[in-house]
């Protein structure tokens, strides 16, 4: 029944690290990444659909993204929610398809993005420790209820420890990644 605690402590530590590999896909590098738009939705015959549910998503080049849709009546609706969003681009269309081109950086944005990636980074580690916190506590109050030795619970909470280590250790192997992928010009 104890090793129930660290099981389910892992798997949501895991589910923390999962949620900030997304959140630092999303962060504009410079290059060209599908998963920029992953956030946008359109006004699918007056229901929000995401945008990679309407049209396919290429990047045939370093610093361009094409957008092909479904149909050509959506892409006025398109070039707007890319406009209206907060990642900055901005869109051409040649009628049949949209572009979007992906500006190189400034130094200063790069300075913001790498300062950006470090608040989603200490997130995920604040959601890590947030479960191992829960973690030792049901672990304690188990352990009380059901008389289980404080040695057996201290073992436990070291085995919790060393899982949260790791994952703390995984989250800044993903911060540095994405620093050095700022970085490169």
């Amino acid at each position: 029944m104890i090793n129930k605690f660290q099981e389910e402590g892992n798997l949501k530590m895991d589910q923390a690290i999962d949620h900030t590999t997304g959140e630092l896909g999303k962060v504009r590098t410079g290059r060209a990444n599908p998963e920029l738009l992953n956030s946008l939705f359109v006004d699918y015959y007056g229901t929000k659909t995401p945008l990679n549910q309407v049209a396919t998503i290429t990047v045939p080049e370093p610093r361009l993204i094409t957008i092909q849709p479904y149909e050509k009546s959506l892409i006025p609706l398109i070039e707007s929610a890319i406009m209206n969003s907060a990642i900055g681009l901005t869109p051409n269309n040649n009628g049949n398809a949209i572009m979007v081109p992906i500006p190189a950086l400034s130094e200063e944005r790069r300075l913001d993005m790498i300062k950006y990636v470090h608040t989603l980074v200490e997130e995920g580690r604040i959601s890590v420790r947030n479960v191992r916190r829960d973690v030792m506590h049901h672990l304690s109050e188990y352990g009380k209820t059901e008389h289980i030795s404080e040695d057996e619970i201290r073992r436990e909470e070291q085995e919790i420890q060393t899982i949260t280590d790791k994952h703390i250790a995984k989250l800044g192997e993903l911060q540095d990644l994405k620093e050095k992928e700022l970085k490169i010009i």
